[in-house]
């Protein structure tokens, strides 16, 4: 059984930073990849950002990109998303992912994955 705690949301202008951390336990932290998503009110999740095991690729959403920088640390079991130039379209509950067996290319499609109970993050302009 894997855990996922979310921290770091809050109320942001636009403009301005916020990192989100995720901290998971149990399952094996350090050989899968892993992510973030998002929903804003009324809207499905959406993809933001992934990171390979080895944390060596990443892969963002266009709407993010150049923007957010994720990161992780296998010894602490801790992935980061970093969040700069923040919009008020970035308003929404962000989710850590666990993803089993999947790659950055992929994520997000397993049933089996593991979720976060999500971060709220609200941009205000």
């Amino acid at each position: 059984q894997v855990q996922l705690v979310e921290s770091g949301g809050g109320l942001m202008q636009a403009g301005g930073s916020l990192r989100l951390s995720c901290v998971a336990s149990g399952g094996s932290f350090s050989s899968t990849a892993m992510g973030w998503f998002r929903q804003a009110p009324g809207k499905e999740r959406e993809f933001v950002a992934a990171i390979s095991w080895s944390g060596t690729s990443t892969r963002y959403a266009d709407s993010v990109k150049g923007r957010f920088t994720i990161s992780r640390d296998n010894a602490k079991n801790t992935v980061w998303l970093q969040m700069d130039s923040l919009k008020p379209e970035d308003t929404a509950v962000y989710y850590c992912v666990y993803a089993i067996g999947e790659t950055i290319w992929t994520i997000g499609r397993n049933t089996m994955n593991y979720w976060g109970k999500g971060t709220l993050v609200t941009v205000s302009s």
